[in-house]
């Protein structure tokens, strides 16, 4: 048996727009521990993504997040000598997660001169139900839809 699970740390909210989730995402976004620059991008790429589609740009990142999030996934499971996909549901906090790391990996990936430009293309992207993100999440449902076969083996 394992020790005690460690105890969840809450994040504050971020100043502008007093959400958890913006504080989480740019969490993810920072790197070398340049906090306010990841603040910066993110708020200059959500004022891009209005300036784009005229709609709240804030809505239209958790619109796209919610598009990227998947459902399920496949997990390996060794059984008898054989490994074998095991499809599985996504907790709601992994699905979260995922679907930030995905945002930001396929962002990163995108041909736009600066991380700004890059982030809004992605999250006008996802929110149309577009964009590379949309296509990873894709491929993860595939891939547990193929190997549904081998559901008994969830642990």
């Amino acid at each position: 048996m394992r020790k005690a699970k460690p105890k969840k740390r809450y994040i504050l909210p971020d100043p502008k727009f007093g959400d958890t989730l913006v504080t989480k995402f740019v969490n993810y976004l920072m790197v070398d521990g340049k906090k306010s620059i990841a603040y910066s991008i993110f708020y200059e790429a959500i004022e891009q993504v209005e300036k784009k589609t005229g709609e709240n740009g804030l809505d239209t990142w958790k619109k796209a997040l919610s598009n990227i999030s998947p459902a399920v996934e496949v997990k390996s499971r060794r059984v008898g000598g054989a490994t074998f996909q095991v499809p599985m549901e996504v907790r709601p906090e992994r699905k979260i997660s995922l679907g930030i790391k995905w945002m930001i990996r396929y962002a990163r990936l995108r041909g736009e001169k600066t991380m700004r430009d890059r982030l809004a293309g992605e999250i006008v992207a996802a929110s149309k139900g577009e964009g590379a993100a949309i296509k990873k999440k894709d491929d993860t449902h595939r891939m547990a839809e193929a190997n549904k076969a081998f559901s008994h083996f969830r642990f």
